[in-house]
C-alpha cells in the first residue's frame, strides 16, 4: 500500500503504521503540493492531508473514492524567549513591529492557509499583521526544513524570524526545545484544522477506516492532535 500525507504527521506516523497490519510506503510533504501530484497522476492508494479541502478537490474531480476526516488541530505561536515581554500577550506580540513573523505558504502547505485565516479573524490588526508575515516554509521552492527539525524551531533559531505561526501539535515538543516559547491562541480566532483522508483505491480504505479506529485515535490525541468533526475523543 502507497500513501502521502502531510508533513505534519512524520512524527507520528510511525506509531500509527506500527499498530496497522499492513506494510505502508509514506512519502510526506505540503498537503497543497501532494494533492497536485495525485491530480498529475501519482500513484497512491490514500492521501492524508492537513486540509478537508484537498481530499474534497479529488472527489469532485472524480479521483478519490471517499472522503474521511480522521483528526484535528489547531494553530499556536512559537516565539523566540528573550524577545517576549512579561505578561505579553499573543495580539501585542504578532503587532510588534520589531518582531518578524513566518508562516508556511498558502496555498501548497495548509498551515499556510489557517495561518491567513487567522488574520483574517483578527480583523484590521490582522491586515497589517498579513502584510507583515512571510511564507518562509512549505511552499514550492522553499529551503527545506533540516531533518530532525521542526520549522518553528529551524526558522526562529536560524534567525529568519522571531515569531512562528504553525500546528500546535508541535507545542509539547516545542516546549521543550531551549529558547522558545510556545503561546497558545484563544478559541475565537484559532483556525480548526480537520485532516481527512483521500480514499485513492480500495485497498486504501483499509487505512483510512483504521486512521479513525479507538487504537488510531488515542495515539493521535497522545501525540496533540484533536478528535475529528462528528467523532468523539477515545477514553
Amino acid at each position: 500500500m502507497r500513501a502521502l500525507a502531510a508533513g505534519s504527521l512524520r512524527a507520528v506516523w510511525p506509531r500509527l503504521m506500527a499498530n496497522f497490519p499492513e506494510p505502508v510506503e509514506t512519502r510526506f510533504g505540503p498537503a497543497g503540493l501532494l494533492r497536485e501530484r495525485i491530480s498529475a497522476g501519482e500513484p497512491c492508494d490514500l492521501f492524508a492531508s492537513a486540509s478537508l479541502d484537498h481530499p474534497q478537490t479529488l472527489l469532485d474531480a472524480g479521483k478519490a473514492r471517499r472522503v474521511l476526516p480522521f483528526a484535528s488541530n489547531s494553530l499556536c505561536l512559537t516565539v523566540r524567549s528573550d524577545r517576549v515581554r512579561e505578561g505579553e500577550a499573543w495580539h501585542a506580540l504578532l503587532n510588534r513591529d520589531d518582531l518578524r513573523i513566518a508562516t508556511s505558504t498558502p496555498v501548497a502547505d495548509p498551515s499556510g492557509d489557517y495561518a491567513q485565516l487567522l488574520f483574517d479573524r483578527m480583523g484590521d490588526a490582522g491586515e497589517r499583521v498579513r502584510r507583515r508575515a512571510r511564507a518562509l516554509v512549505g511552499g514550492r521552492d522553499s529551503a527545506p526544513v533540516p531533518q530532525g527539525k521542526m520549522a518553528a524551531e529551524w526558522i526562529i533559531h536560524s534567525g529568519q524570524a522571531e515569531i512562528f505561526i504553525g500546528y500546535a501539535s508541535y507545542a509539547p515538543a516545542l516546549r521543550q526545545r531551549e529558547g522558545l516559547t510556545v503561546i497558545t491562541l484563544p478559541e475565537s480566532v484559532n483556525p480548526q484544522a480537520v485532516y481527512a483522508s483521500a480514499v485513492i483505491t480500495r485497498q486504501g480504505q483499509r487505512l483510512a477506516d483504521f486512521l479513525r479506529s479507538d487504537t488510531a485515535q488515542a495515539i493521535l490525541r497522545e501525540a496533540g492532535f484533536g478528535a475529528y468533526p462528528g467523532g468523539e475523543p477515545p477514553g
